[in-house]
C-alpha cells in the first residue's frame, strides 16, 4: 500500500482471532457466600463482612 492509498481509503485493522472456547464453567456465588458468612455461618463473620463493606465504601462519594 502506498501512502496515497492509505490517505484516500484508510487503514483496516482486523481484530484478534478468537480462540476456541473450552468447557463452559458453572458460575456460582459459593465463594462469595463463604467469605460473607464464614466457614460455619457464624454471626461474627457476618459482622466482620459488614465492617469490611462499610470500610470499602468510605472513600466513595
Amino acid at each position: 500500500m502506498s501512502i496515497e492509498d492509505v490517505i484516500m481509503e484508510g487503514l483496516v485493522f482486523k481484530g484478534k482471532k478468537d480462540k476456541p472456547k473450552e468447557e463452559e464453567k458453572v458460575k456460582t456465588k459459593a465463594k462469595k457466600a463463604t467469605y460473607i458468612r464464614g466457614q460455619h455461618g457464624s454471626g461474627a463473620a457476618k459482622m466482620k463482612a459488614d465492617i469490611r463493606k462499610k470500610r470499602a465504601g468510605r472513600h466513595k462519594k
